[in-house]
């Protein structure tokens, strides 16, 4: 059975993860790239679905863990009553190697130790053929795929395994590694492991060195920016939503999505996040990402592709696994490729805004120039490709705004004027707008300024119930959404406009479940999202309203509300998609973007207030790192 969502740690190379438990086991684990078929699938079976476990043989009387610094090298400490092991994990971040690293050292007394690994290619189904190469390798090979195993433990295979049992003393140490290649090129030669794990503490400490942040919540932040670059694809610069698949929403339910994909919303504001902690180079992969994948019509802009851009994701299940928890189905894929969603128009003007306005405000002649100009020049936006970009959207949005959609929920039910979903239809136009006025770009500023005010007007009128002083979820219903947080965030009204505040105290009432933001309202009957009531609280969600209380003057109800929202990290400083306040559990998959970077906006949003000068999403045209700087 696997363990807690909230007891696994993550490594990665930025091609791919693992998850590793506290138990010393990876559950989870797909190679070459986030979205393969994993060959380590314990997650959502069992250990027969593959996994690695090393731990030691006796029983373990405590466990304690973290990671090296500002790294994604783990390390987990297991105490038993010969003696305490450390095992430190990583994945080797260099472009052409796919390389897992586990190292085993005694810190004292002498302890017996068991490496039980079971490879299972294509999400559990094909045991391979695994045979020994030499003395300390063997090779698991299957169709397409081969992974290496080497150490220098004494190996045996039997019942689908392979086992290697040894024993360390104090100050003594034995490497493994797990390394990934094409099944019909040759095995990898053994590699230095101890110097491997040395070079990607390095990259690690490396990149974190650019981190402009000194704000008041550093290790939260800081680890919350190590886990995004954690989520980049390095070789395209797509940026995906989470590792995992079908870690459900409900336990024991059917809200099961697969994760492993590139939403252009959750890009965007990860984007946002690395951009205004002074990574910049992230925001350079991510622009050329961005005009790759959405090259073509306007009008056929998908909320989501592949780490390379792919645009066909086809949804399927896997009826092998049962599922985390037996929660099912297994999905891989995933149908909201085909779905409209307005908002991530408005979510992608509102990133490359940001990105032109931070290049215009800039300090000239720093290293960060040479970044900020692969960004977006302003005196080439005439023909630059990202503006271009822009006002094809916009010339699509002049009509398709009216359209209804599925909203950013992706909801399986009917498409419905989503209120939200016009919200950032305004936030597109209003950065145009601002494109043109601010940043002297050409385009119809006459047209886009009427259609703002005209999306503005018609949101206010229809969206807004007077009788209740709240908008509402979607035109004419009396349901709400955790969504409508965001319009102060983006500037839409001001966050103590009173409609705002009353849709925030509405939201108070209706959609919080001891102290946690819900998304909004399920029910049995699936009438708006077209699926069984029943999943966790949404924590972007309590995150906005963090924000909505610190813009609003409510700074000691917001720092409570975010340090609670803090406290639900696991050990190691990662968050999943939701919080179950009923089990008391983390639900959704892990470790989610769209909690990270709330995480890392609320930190700067609360900053600002407790300074005195509060400032929403809206008001990010400044250069990267300043506020933190």
């Amino acid at each position: 059975m696997p363990s807690l969502i909230e007891d696994y740690a993550l490594i990665g190379d930025t091609h791919s993860a693992a998850l590793v438990s506290r138990d010393g086991s990876i559950d989870w684990l797909c190679l070459p790239r986030f979205d393969s078929p994993a060959c380590f699938a314990a997650l959502l079976g069992d250990n027969e679905s593959g996994h690695w476990r090393i731990a030691p043989t006796e029983p373990v009387l405590g466990i304690s863990r973290r990671y090296r610094g500002d790294t994604l090298v783990l390390e987990t400490d297991m105490t038993t009553a010969s003696g305490t092991v450390r095992i430190v994990d990583a994945m080797f971040p260099r472009a052409g190697a796919h390389v897992v690293l586990r190292l085993v050292e005694c810190l004292e007394g002498t302890v017996r130790m068991r490496s039980e690994t079971r490879f299972r290619f294509d999400y559990g189904s094909i045991v391979p053929w695994v045979r020994r190469l030499d003395e300390h390798s063997v090779a698991a090979i299957a169709g397409p795929d081969s992974v290496t195993l080497w150490t220098t433990a004494p190996m045996e295979g039997h019942d689908m395994a392979t086992y290697a049992e040894f024993s360390v003393s104090a100050g003594q140490s034995v490497p493994f590694s797990l390394t990934w290649r094409p099944s019909h090129e040759p095995a990898p030669a053994p590699q230095d492991i101890r110097r491997m794990i040395s070079q990607t503490e390095a990259w690690w400490s490396d990149w974190m060195a650019g981190c402009t942040y000194d704000g008041q919540w550093q290790p939260a932040v800081r680890r919350s920016l190590i886990t995004l670059k954690a989520l980049t694809y390095a070789p395209t610069g797509g940026i995906v939503a989470a590792v995992t698949t079908s870690l459900p929403e409900h336990i024991g339910g059917v809200r099961n999505w697969d994760y492993r994909y590139c939403w252009l919303r959750d890009a965007t504001i990860t984007l946002l996040a690395l951009l205004d902690a002074g990574f910049t180079s992230e925001a350079t992969a991510w622009r050329e990402w961005l005009l790759r994948a959405v090259a073509g019509d306007p009008s056929r802009v998908q909320i989501m592709y592949g780490v390379a851009g792919e645009r066909r994701l086809p949804e399927y299940e896997v009826p092998w696994l049962p599922g985390y928890e037996n929660s099912s189905p297994v999905r891989v894929g995933n149908a909201a490729v085909d779905q409209f969603q307005l908002d991530v128009y408005g979510e992608v003007l509102d990133a490359l805004h940001v990105a032109r306005m931070a290049v215009a405000n800039r300090r000239p002649g720093s290293a960060r120039d040479l970044f900020l100009s692969g960004i977006h020049s302003p005196e080439d936006d005439g023909r630059d490709d990202s503006w271009q970009l822009q006002t094809k959207l916009m010339d699509f949005l002049e009509t398709g705004w009216r359209k209804t959609d599925e909203g950013i929920w992706e909801v399986r039910g009917p498409r419905r004027h989503f209120v939200h979903s016009k919200i950032m239809a305004w936030v597109a136009a209003d950065r145009a707008v601002r494109g043109i006025i601010e940043s002297g770009l050409p385009g119809p500023v006459d047209r886009w300024s009427a259609l703002r005010d005209e999306i503005h007007h018609e949101v206010c009128a229809r969206g807004f119930d007077s009788d209740r002083n709240t908008f509402t979820q979607y035109y004419g219903s009396k349901e709400l959404d955790a969504a409508l947080l965001y319009m102060s965030l983006v500037g839409f009204l001001p966050a103590t406009d009173p409609r705002v505040v009353g849709t925030v105290a509405a939201i108070e009432r209706e959609l919080m479940e001891d102290g946690f933001v819900m998304r909004y309202p399920t029910a049995e009957d699936g009438a708006v999202d077209g699926l069984p009531a029943g999943e966790g609280a949404f924590l972007a969600c309590t995150f906005w309203l963090a924000d909505n209380y610190a813009l609003s003057g409510r700074v000691h109800e917001a720092q409570e509300l975010f340090e609670r929202l803090l406290s639900l990290r696991n050990d190691v400083g990662l968050l999943a998609e939701e919080y179950d306040p009923k089990l008391g559990r983390m639900t959704g998959n892990f470790p989610q973007a769209f909690s990270h970077v709330p995480l890392v906006n609320t930190a700067r949003t609360l900053t600002e207030a407790l300074r005195g000068r509060p400032r929403s999403r809206a008001d990010r045209a400044h250069p990267p790192g300043h506020f933190f700087g």
